[in-house]
């Protein structure tokens, strides 16, 4: 068997493998020897069905699962050999030759791989992102003060107790400054993120990702959708690169306790947004041992333990300019 690689740029390689009868001929035979002692035929006892007949039937399967099987151990072992650290998957190149499935030929396959870009990147001192402070005016709060004021002057005879215009006021203001340093916060890690993903210049091989996106979901998504949503999920994905050369850099590691604190505290969140608040502890740890026996859940919270962990840092060492800013500027921010 004969791996051939060639470089199109940084970013891109093409593998063509080219596989001898020879490479799968003991794989095909075993498979068909291992189907011989299973198959059941009318007429023949099972484990006595000519070898003639299982081949006939089963031949073309057990030839196409052994290239495949040849083809998958020289693709991982020429990605090991090589350290090709590859995004996604390897996929059927659009150059692969048209396959005779016949026992005893010689196969040909061309692969492209996409590789993951090298990301080195520093923090500094001098690294200078907005902090923002979001002002909010009368004219801002007026709209939520006149909603107050119809719903209690709805609810009063439902044993609602009245409020005062200063004490509507007071709320509103309350509740809308909670709200805007929300905004403020996700705003700040947006751009922390954004800072980084610029200064980093993670290049991607694009072509490569959308034609992976559309293969890996099987059909749930069409190029066309690929297209469009493709820039938000470039950012993401860089920003990943990003986040984790620099979990390396500082060498941050996600420990068990770290899982368990972060699923403790998004059970809180999840309690917390359906009203239900002072949460007994075991409550909240048995939804949080739940969630550790999912691996979705598992890897959706090692990435928000790393996020926490190095925009903790990145936060800690650059420079944050406090920058006051009102509610209409704020919300015309892109």
């Amino acid at each position: 068997m004969k791996v051939k690689e060639k470089k199109i740029d940084d970013l891109n390689r093409q593998l063509t493998i080219e596989v001898a009868a020879a490479d799968y001929a003991e794989i095909e035979k075993k498979k068909l020897a291992d189907r011989r002692r299973t198959a059941e035929f009318k007429g023949f006892r099972k484990g006595m069905v000519p070898a003639s007949l299982i081949k006939r039937v089963y031949g073309e399967q057990a030839l196409v699962e052994s290239v495949n099987q040849v083809i998958g151990q020289a693709l991982d072992k020429h990605i090991t050999d090589k350290k090709l650290r590859i995004l996604g998957e390897p996929l059927a190149s659009e150059k692969q030759p048209q396959i005779e499935w016949a026992d005893g030929n010689d196969f040909t396959f061309v692969f492209d791989l996409g590789l993951s870009p090298e990301v080195n990147v520093e923090v500094e001192k001098a690294d200078t992102v907005p902090s923002y402070t979001v002002s909010v005016s009368a004219k801002d709060k007026a709209p939520m003060i006149e909603n107050m004021k119809k719903y209690y002057a709805e609810h009063k005879e439902e044993g609602q107790e009245a409020k005062t215009d200063e004490e509507i006021e007071k709320e509103v203001s309350e509740r809308m400054k909670n709200q805007y340093q929300s905004e403020a916060e996700w705003r700040l890690t947006k751009d922390i993120r954004s800072f980084f993903i610029q200064k980093a210049n993670v290049q991607l091989p694009e072509a490569f990702l959308k034609r992976w996106l559309v293969e890996a979901n099987n059909g749930k998504l069409s190029a066309e959708d690929v297209e469009k949503d493709f820039p938000g999920f470039a950012e993401d994905f860089k920003w990943q690169l990003v986040r984790g050369s620099l979990m390396q850099k500082w060498g941050f590691k996600v420990e068990e306790k770290d899982l368990h604190e972060q699923a403790e505290a998004f059970a809180r969140y999840q309690y917390a947004m359906y009203g239900i608040g002072n949460v007994p502890d075991e409550m909240v740890k048995e939804m949080a041992v739940n969630m550790l026996q999912d691996q979705k859940q598992i890897d959706r919270l090692v990435e928000q333990v790393e996020d926490r962990k190095v925009l903790d840092k990145i936060k800690e060492t650059i420079t944050l300019k406090p920058t006051k800013i009102t509610a209409a500027k704020f919300r015309e921010l892109q």
